[in-house]
């Protein structure tokens, strides 16, 4: 799968790595395509190269800047999946969605875990899961994402990002505010 990765930061880098490991095809968008991305000596584009390359965007950049992207390549997003991977510390909304043009086909995915995750989705109890949200017509080729980055994939339904943001709320709580670390993990267990 053609996958390109807006943001080229400790998540967008760590997510193309492994998508790259996995054998899909990863492009990078970057305002500064020139600079490197650690670690990476695949394609890094402008945006909007970047945007035309793939029918999967994943948006892993600062969540304010979201708004800017859509004025800036809004239109060409138009009919593509978007996973959305950003996090907007301290907002009553965390995810971007409402920043984004009503024609895309919208996920929420990559944003409850640290990138620490990603790197490293491995525990002595087993492998993460990875809780997303995700048009029906789109479950597939998300849970290939997922699990392509090495985690389980666990679908909570269409438009749901209401609940995956509760379980962003939930990590920052465990890890950061008790302390218990970034390589902190969810995994569904079930009989």
């Amino acid at each position: 799968m053609d996958v390109t990765i807006i943001g080229t930061g400790f998540i967008g880098s760590t997510l193309g790595r492994a998508l790259a490991s996995a054998g899909h095809v990863v492009t990078f968008g970057s305002r500064h395509p020139a600079n490197e991305v650690v670690g990476w000596t695949g394609v890094v584009a402008s945006i909007g190269d970047a945007v035309a390359a793939s029918e999967v965007i994943i948006l892993a950049m600062p969540g304010t800047a979201v708004a800017e992207l859509a004025r800036e390549v809004g239109s060409a997003l138009a009919g593509k999946l978007v996973i959305d991977a950003t996090n907007r510390m301290g907002e009553p909304v965390a995810n971007s969605r409402s920043e984004l043009p009503p024609t895309i086909r919208y996920a929420r995915a990559f944003n409850t875990l640290g990138g620490e995750n990603f790197e490293n989705p491995v525990f002595p109890g087993g492998t993460a899961d990875l809780f997303f949200s995700a048009p029906v017509a789109d479950r597939a080729a998300v849970e290939e994402i997922v699990a392509a980055v090495g985690l389980g994939p666990v679908y909570v339904g269409e438009d749901q990002e209401g609940l995956i943001e509760a379980l962003f709320k939930l990590w920052i709580e465990l890890a950061m505010k008790q302390g218990r670390g970034r390589h902190l993990a969810m995994k569904l267990v079930c009989d």
